[in-house]
């Protein structure tokens, strides 16, 4: 499978309008939102919604294309990124970002946007740790070495509360 970048930059863009004004809605939480709403619509449709490929990382599932099209997002002037230290001194960075305008729907659809509307009002209440940790309860995730590539044939597996499927 090959990103549709058109999808996935929307899919970007649409979660960053509706999300980054949430404090806790970092770069990990949008992460995690962006693998959920791929592989919760592939649980209900057999397929994906951007074909983005996920891999295994300490904190959870990380988008392989996010940096790059995150930086075509900020030349198009559609989001703008804003980098704190966690702490005064501290090597560690908090990444927020915000929608400097109101994302256009060319490319997803309305059977996908229901979707990802279902994770964005599970999830974006979440921070960090938390989203990480439930992150690593997905069979996709567990199942998977780190660092490799996430399989999207093991949402197939899921249990509860993860299994979006009417069973």
């Amino acid at each position: 499978m090959e990103v549709n970048t058109k999808k996935m930059k929307e899919l970007m863009h649409y979660i960053i309008d509706r999300c980054g004004h949430k404090n806790n809605v970092e770069k990990t939480v949008l992460y995690k939102i962006l693998y959920f709403s791929d592989f919760d619509y592939f649980e209900l449709n057999e397929k994906s919604i951007t074909n983005e490929t996920y891999q295994k990382y300490p904190r959870g599932p990380v988008p392989i294309h996010f940096d790059e099209l995150k930086n075509e997002l900020i030349s198009e002037n559609k989001i703008t990124e804003e980098i704190q230290h966690v702490f005064p001194g501290s090597k560690h960075k908090k990444f927020n970002y915000y929608s400097n305008t109101s994302s256009k729907i060319q490319y997803i659809n309305n059977d996908e946007i229901k979707v990802i509307e279902v994770v964005i009002n599970k999830l974006s209440k979440m921070n960090a740790r938390q989203i990480s940790e439930y992150s690593h309860k997905d069979m996709p995730w567990r199942v998977a070495w780190e660092y490799d590539d996430l399989e999207y044939e093991f949402v197939f597996y899921r249990s509860e509360p993860y299994s979006v499927r009417d069973n």
